[in-house]
């Protein structure tokens, strides 16, 4: 079974919601890939949360879509903010990206995002390996909070 947003959102939406809610707090956010020789790439990158699906949208051939589209696997992580507060924690994401081609369902994301050119841009859907949030639970412990696909959510706090 593959684990989309849905899915997640389904077997954990507390979660889920504060996933959406620490990425909401801002437009940008940083993705890593992989580039041809295996070395990191990141990447700033804005992403959507539509019709059960993370979504991520890109400029036409621009050097993470490549990326992307040699080699599916990347990491998402929230834009940290100013300071050191990181209301929410830290939210990161991984899995694998996959291209979306179908005419219907670009245009219907092209109806909700309104891009900067609707004719010329990559669009991937996300299967979600991992979500992870770290945060400072009654201010002395660090939580993190781990979920994997079939897996029940796994929590540890650390003094």
């Amino acid at each position: 079974m593959i684990f989309n947003w849905a899915a997640f959102t389904a077997a954990e939406p507390e979660l889920a919601r504060t996933v959406e809610d620490r990425f909401g707090q801002f437009t940008h956010h940083v993705l890593a890939t992989l580039r041809k020789d295996g070395a990191p790439r990141t990447t700033g990158i804005e992403v959507r949360f539509l019709n059960g699906e993370l979504w991520l949208g890109m400029m036409p051939n621009s050097l993470k879509a490549l990326d992307l589209r040699r080699d599916p696997r990347f990491a998402l992580q929230a834009n940290p903010g100013v300071g050191t507060e990181m209301a929410g924690g830290d939210v990161r994401i991984a899995g694998r990206a996959v291209e979306v081609r179908d005419p219907e369902t670009i245009a219907l994301y092209v109806d909700e995002v309104e891009p900067p050119d609707p004719s010329a841009f990559h669009l991937f859907r996300v299967e979600l390996t991992e979500v992870v949030r770290t945060y400072i639970e009654d201010e002395k412990y660090l939580a993190v909070q781990l979920w994997k696909p079939r897996q029940p959510l796994k929590k540890t706090r650390r003094a």
